[in-house]
């Protein structure tokens, strides 16, 4: 992957994604939704990811869309034909969702650490994460709103299962700024630490327990809360009994079980490779 939005380490069977413009607020610019996929692409090759934490260097988290691909987007050639234009922005709209579906889908747990401001895009991703954390002077705020559009690439079809829907409108219909004790207070984040070092240290040990436990098991669970969240009760019992009766006859309950009888660390093989029948 040619870096140059983001910068991505593997150590430990932790990812660690992290936003490179800090100077530059790391606002959205085109090369960052095109390496959203990338590196997701990258994690999904790579069998020793077991966690992902998502960070950002500089003061804020992200300042969400780039102004200049705004201007361009809302910019867009429509004195010809409309109907055409309009097919064009959809696929546009489409492609931007794409860069934020991919950390949905990641078959492992994706932590997010949030400093400072989280805007627009910014809301959309963390949205995306199975986890945030964030330093106490961390602001969340849908902005799109505030520019006169509606959010369109996750916040407003993710949010609502993270946080109660009259906060969820309120946040939506205002534009306004969920400082990170609210935030805590609704449960969009786990947790809030004083500094930048902290919340980096506690987001890294987070997903450091997540990898010591077995991987088959974590993609399972992880599998098995999105499909409850995009299914009836009764389809996911049927889901997961289904999947128990592949996942139980693996070696990793026996290793669980030796190590704590033998009071050490279990050592559990890593997940597979996806296999891909095409590139891309």
């Amino acid at each position: 992957m040619t870096e140059s939005a983001l910068a991505l380490a593997i150590e430990d069977h932790v990812a660690h994604i992290r936003f490179r413009r800090g100077d530059a607020l790391n606002t959205m610019v085109p090369a960052f939704w095109r390496e959203m996929v990338e590196v997701f692409a990258e994690i999904d090759r790579t069998p020793a990811v077991r966690a992902v934490v998502i960070s950002a260097s500089g003061r804020h988290f992200t300042a969400g869309l780039d102004l200049a691909m705004l201007d361009e987007i809302a910019g867009s050639d429509t004195d010809g034909d409309r109907a055409r234009a309009a097919e064009q922005l959809r696929r546009l709209v489409l492609d931007m969702q794409h860069s934020f579906t991919v950390v949905d889908r990641c078959r492992v747990p994706v932590v997010a650490a949030i400093q400072g401001a989280c805007i627009g895009g910014g809301v959309d991703l963390v949205s995306a994460c199975d986890m945030r954390l964030c330093t106490s002077d961390a602001f969340f705020c849908i902005q799109e709103i505030n520019i006169a559009i509606t959010a369109d690439v996750g916040t407003l079809q993710r949010l609502p299962h993270l946080i109660p829907d009259g906060m969820v409108r309120e946040l939506a219909y205002t534009g306004r700024r969920l400082a990170a004790d609210e935030a805590k207070a609704i449960g969009l984040v786990n947790g809030v630490y004083p500094t930048h070092e902290e919340l980096l240290a506690a987001a890294m040990e987070t997903a450091g327990e997540i990898a010591s436990k077995s991987p088959l098991a974590v993609a399972g669970t992880k599998r098995m809360l999105d499909y409850a969240r995009d299914h009836t009760v009764a389809d996911g019992l049927d889901y997961v009994a289904t999947w128990q009766a592949g996942m139980l006859l693996g070696p990793d309950i026996t290793e669980q079980m030796h190590a704590t009888k033998e009071g050490r660390a279990p050592d559990f093989a890593d997940l597979l490779p996806t296999k891909r029948t095409a590139d891309g």
